[in-house]
């Protein structure tokens, strides 16, 4: 620990000596080389559904692509601490470099240290390409690049380049997590190649579309005590990044004087539809729900009544900074855990209840049920999933997702309103049923998630609660990583069922699915995975046995199971559909290590 305090304090120093800037912590100068002096601070309560002032602490999101930094326009004179940077390189290429050749001999990340690199696993993407064909992830990491510390550094330069500020320095952390001096909770380095003309989801031996693509996602601050206000003079950022050396990265700045909105984001949701008199809603009522866009003033970002078109929202002309779904492989594709969920930055609703039955759904979504008519789609239903759970996108699915393949996009042109119906099933239980909208805003730099949740009784006036089968998250998801921050800023996590189900083009949704996934390939959760007391409350919660919930952790099964269950086919499930079916009541009633009292492990 003292060597890598000494390395990290060195290239500080060297940084600090090459810029001609000060290093600064908050309103005082770092007065020592240790790791916890340079990098740790304490972290101020931060709230995005407050009025703020060019003084209220603000987190910035930077973006680099192939070298050339994304132009920033920012609140004239405010401060900021550093949020999230999102750094890529990627070279196309008709040669299935198994190495990734060209993207380590030329490109931005070329400087980088690339030994060690090794791909891991790779899953391919459902949907088919326009033409027919697939396209596969080939997903890499171990490149000395990706697991050692480095350092982040930004300042502020005016318009010839000359520093006009103090020196932002923050670790990058380590891919094993070290608390106390990571500058950010998340941190995910890695390489990704993309064949995009596979002749089958399982064969590319034709193919000879390529692209290699390196990753830098840092997001999520662990300290927010080094900020900086920006200069009156100030044109431009430089961040330097010790991985790759070399020159910083320039990023273009505005200063905005007088801005149409404030920071911040809030969602407000309220019933337009009256409960029955009996004070409660019945089984077989439609419930419709109006949403309410604001930022931390109270400042509407549409109109009520509105939500301004997709198309107006995706490529850069609604100006409020609310998002719209854009994972679309044109667009900016996302891949669980390996690439850029937050980046999906969707705006959708759900409903779920009532809560004493509320768990995973397992019923698969297919593709169809986005391309219909329908503004809504039920995902669960109390017969099969023992839950009942409709979702709804905003716009409604058959906008965003049917305008992708209607030649002319005509659906994405149309502007569309803040309203949405569920109906709820004749057969839905009495009870508590929640009711959530989570969105994302992007606004003057800023880039923050968020969700509301509210309830309403259904078939009754007692209120009921949800049993949660796991827990304490915040073990882990504390400061920076708190579930009110991380993701889509919500935590209250019996709302996540609802929207987290299996879709037919990407099967992983599921909660349970993705939490395993994550937290299994990430070296940074640091307790024993086999130890399934560490998040699960009880043996029971751990006895319902299949495809996708052993292998979203395990990444191999014995070749006894492959003779009964088949070869896995996915990283993330096992197979396909079959995945979510419970495996036979005879088998897996225990778990080595479980952690449990009463004989369960060794």
């Amino acid at each position: 620990m003292a060597r890598r305090s000494l390395q990290l304090a060195s290239l500080a120093l060297f940084l600090i000596a090459q810029t001609g800037c000060v290093s600064q912590t908050g309103d005082e100068e770092v007065a020592g080389s240790s790791e916890e002096e340079l990098f740790w601070g304490p972290r101020f309560e931060l709230t995005t559904d407050q009025p703020t002032t060019v003084d209220t602490p603000v987190g910035l999101a930077i973006e680099v692509e192939n070298g050339v930094g994304a132009p920033l326009q920012v609140r004239a004179g405010q401060r900021f601490f550093i949020n999230q940077i999102d750094l890529r390189d990627f070279v196309n290429t008709d040669v299935d470099n198994t190495g990734l050749e060209e993207l380590r001999t030329s490109g931005d990340f070329a400087s980088a240290d690339w030994g060690g690199l090794q791909r891991e696993e790779n899953e391919p993407i459902l949907l088919p390409n326009p033409d027919g064909t697939y396209t596969d992830r080939r997903f890499f990491t171990g490149a000395e690049w990706m697991e050692r510390p480095g350092l982040v550094a930004a300042w502020q330069v005016d318009e010839d380049g000359h520093p006009l500020s103090h020196l932002i320095l923050l670790s990058t952390g380590s891919d094993d997590r070290r608390r106390r001096v990571d500058g950010f909770f998340i941190r995910r380095f890695r390489a990704i190649q993309w064949v995009f003309d596979c002749g089958a989801p399982d064969d590319c031996s034709t193919a000879t579309s390529f692209q290699e693509e390196a990753i830098v996602e840092l997001r999520n601050a662990n300290s927010t005590r080094q900020t900086f206000q920006m200069h009156p003079d100030a044109a431009g950022l430089k961040l330097w990044w010790s991985a790759r050396g070399g020159a910083p990265y320039e990023i273009p700045v505005e200063q905005v004087a007088s801005p149409e909105f404030d920071y911040g984001f809030d969602i407000e949701v309220a019933a337009q539809t009256p409960p029955g008199p009996s004070g409660y809603y019945e089984p077989g009522d439609d419930i419709t729900f109006q949403m309410t866009l604001t930022d931390g003033s109270g400042n509407r970002l549409p109109p009520e009544g509105s939500l301004p078109s997709y198309s107006d929202v995706v490529f850069g002309v609604e100006d409020s900074g609310i998002q719209y779904y854009r994972a679309f492989a044109f667009i900016d594709p996302s891949a669980t855990y390996w690439r850029r969920k937050h980046r999906e930055r969707m705006l959708m609703a759900q409903i779920i209840g009532p809560n004493q039955d509320i768990q995973p759904i397992r019923t698969i979504a297919p593709l169809d049920i986005f391309l219909d008519e329908a503004d809504t789609e039920v995902v669960g239903t109390p017969a099969v999933d023992g839950v009942y759970s409709e979702f709804t996108l905003l716009p409604p699915a058959n906008v965003i997702f049917l305008g992708a393949f209607t030649p002319g996009t005509p659906q994405w042109f149309e502007p569309n309103v803040d309203t949405f119906t569920f109906h709820i099933p004749e057969d839905a239980e009495p009870g508590t049923y929640k009711v959530t909208v989570k969105g994302r805003r992007t606004y003057l730099g800023q880039d923050i998630p968020h969700t509301t949740t509210i309830e309403i009784q259904v078939g009754t006036l007692v209120e009921t609660e949800p049993v949660l089968t796991t827990g304490p998250c915040n073990t882990c998801h504390s400061g920076g990583g708190d579930l009110s921050v991380v993701l889509h800023a919500n935590d209250d996590r019996a709302a996540c069922a609802g929207c987290h189900v299996p879709l037919g083009f990407e099967l992983e949704g599921p909660i349970f699915v993705r939490t395993h996934f994550i937290h299994s390939r990430s070296d940074r959760f640091d307790s024993n995975l086999s130890e399934c007391s560490t998040c699960h409350l009880s043996e029971e919660s751990i006895q319902r046995t299949s495809k996708a919930a052993c292998l979203s952790c395990h990444t191999e099964y014995p070749a006894s199971h492959e003779s009964w269950f088949g070869e896995i086919e996915s990283i993330y499930i096992g197979g396909g559909a079959e995945s979510f079916d419970q495996c036979t009541d005879s088998c897996h009633t225990e778990h080595p290590n479980a952690g449990f009292d009463g004989g369960w492990g060794p």
